[in-house]
């Protein structure tokens, strides 16, 4: 077994959590959704913060909980992080470090050194929280969660807290946890940047039910989502840097599929990275395009039409590629341009993309 399995229905006063989901037991799974729709609350039922009477969790062929089982918190093999650190203001970053591990019996000395080494936090062990920035104390909180030497991290919105400044320093720890790590991490986020910059899988919840759950870029690809990303409606392909041009600053980016310039951030070639490519900067075209500003053209072939949050527009997605691999792009279109080109699905159109970013 290398899967979570998790099936709870938990009822509360106006709300009722009914999932069954099975997860991957490595990577990123974000839990996406508006506030209310249950994220947190799966969460707990997950760390048994939250008894649900009927749920069932199974991890790597370990029962964790079912109609006879139910560890306790203590129990379970995991770690933990809230919105905000909470740490103890009385110990310095080492001793809050310390503390959580001295009560795991998971926990190894190695544990500890590289929870500190992951999260950069080796000049801040001497210093008390309250000389911390945000964003430092989160990182604390992280790697105390992991010293604990965890089978499962589980992360409740821990950015929400953070400026923007902060959410850009500590992101690339979080990537690095993604990639180093060989537990899984549950993040609940429902902030679509976040989503698209870390996770591997999505599962989209919307009043307690879980109305999506797979892959991250075949889930954002889907036009029948029931949870509208209005502005952030868009993909998300897995890219390598291919060339650079420094007269003009720019770097060619290869995905299955096809290749899109962007600015160039200084990232080495060969680097393998995340583009996203937002509907809103996607136009389509019938037939040759010349004299444009927009750089980035590919060939492609309508698959699918689906309808906007506005009855005005129509979101359209594309195939891109051929036999060596292909890709799918989301463009939104007023329904007035789309009658006008006649767009239909098998249509033949040349997709111009405005706008690429880079994830690193």
């Amino acid at each position: 077994m290398t899967e979570i399995a998790a099936a709870f229905r938990l009822a509360r006063s106006g709300f009722t959590l009914d999932v069954d989901l099975t997860l991957p037991a490595r990577g990123v799974t974000a839990l996406f959704g508006p506030s209310g729709s249950g994220k947190t609350t799966l969460l707990r039922c997950l760390a048994g913060l939250e008894k649900a009477p009927q749920g069932r969790l199974r991890f790597k062929g370990q029962i964790w909980q079912d109609e006879h089982i139910w560890l306790p918190p203590h129990r379970r093999p995991l770690g933990y992080v809230f919105q905000e650190a909470r740490l103890f203001p009385h110990l310095s970053v080492l001793g809050n470090l310390r503390y959580g591990q001295k009560r795991s019996p998971e926990a190894r000395p190695s544990g500890l050194d590289q929870a500190i080494e992951l999260l950069g936090i080796a000049p801040l062990l001497q210093r008390q929280p309250e000389t911390l920035s945000g964003g430092e104390r989160q990182r604390v909180a992280i790697a105390r969660a992991l010293a604990v030497g965890p089978q499962v991290l589980l992360m409740d919105e821990p950015l929400a807290a953070l400026d923007l400044q902060r959410k850009r320093e500590i992101l690339p720890y979080l990537e690095r946890l993604r990639d180093e790590l060989d537990i899984p991490l549950l993040y609940v986020s429902h902030a679509p940047d976040e989503v698209a910059r870390l996770a591997d899988h999505l599962v989209v919840l919307e009043a307690g039910r879980a109305v999506a759950s797979g892959e991250l870029a075949g889930t954002l690809a889907r036009l029948d989502l029931p949870i509208r990303l209005g502005e952030d409606i868009g993909v998300v392909l897995t890219a390598s840097v291919a060339a650079r041009d420094s007269e003009w600053h720019l770097a060619r980016v290869d995905f299955p599929g096809g290749s899109l310039w962007t600015r160039d951030s200084g990232l080495p070639l060969g680097h393998r990275a995340r583009i996203r490519v937002l509907a809103r900067d996607v136009s389509l075209a019938v037939g040759e395009t010349s004299h444009s500003s927009i750089q980035n053209s590919l060939d492609g072939i309508v698959d699918s039409l689906g309808d906007d949050e506005h009855p005005g527009l129509l979101l359209v997605r594309v195939a891109v590629g051929d036999g060596h691999g292909s890709s799918h792009l989301i463009a939104r279109l007023t329904r007035r341009s789309a009658a006008q080109l006649g767009i239909g699905v098998g249509l033949p159109v040349k997709v111009q993309i405005k706008s690429v970013a880079l994830m690193e």
